[in-house]
């Protein structure tokens, strides 16, 4: 079922100063922030030869990601991505597996423009999962 890990996300308090400092200290290739007010977040991605870093900041205080930095006011790794070929067929295999979906279970619009969905943490180890499809 699962592909590739797409992305790994961290919760960032200042995506602008997070943004510099991949740019500036670690030499990487940073996109410019994208608002996505349908999931609460501004996202950047650090772009990688294999993989992507996917920077989260809040867009309000009712952002998931403003809860989690409530908890970890320096940031830290929010979730991972993996790519799927089909993202109903995965959805319906895991919730036929006992794992939970969080949401209404159905996919939404993720900042590449492709469905995804986000599977319970308390199921996966402690590590909130997303699934996206390629």
């Amino acid at each position: 079922m699962l592909g590739r890990i797409n992305h790994i996300a961290l919760a960032v308090p200042d995506i602008a100063a997070a943004s510099a400092t991949y740019r500036e200290t670690l030499g990487a290739k940073v996109s410019a922030p994208q608002a996505l007010p349908e999931h609460g977040v501004t996202v950047v991605f650090v772009e990688l030869p294999n993989s992507k870093v996917e920077l989260l900041e809040p867009l309000g205080e009712t952002s998931p990601v403003a809860a989690f930095l409530a908890k970890n006011p320096d940031g830290g790794m929010h979730h991972i991505c993996y790519e799927v070929a089909d993202i109903l067929a995965a959805r319906d295999q895991l919730v036929a597996a006992g794992a939970r979906v969080l949401g209404d279970g159905e996919p939404k619009i993720g900042a590449h423009g492709k469905q995804v969905l986000f599977l319970h943490p308390k199921d996966f180890f402690g590590t909130l999962i997303e699934l996206e499809q390629v």
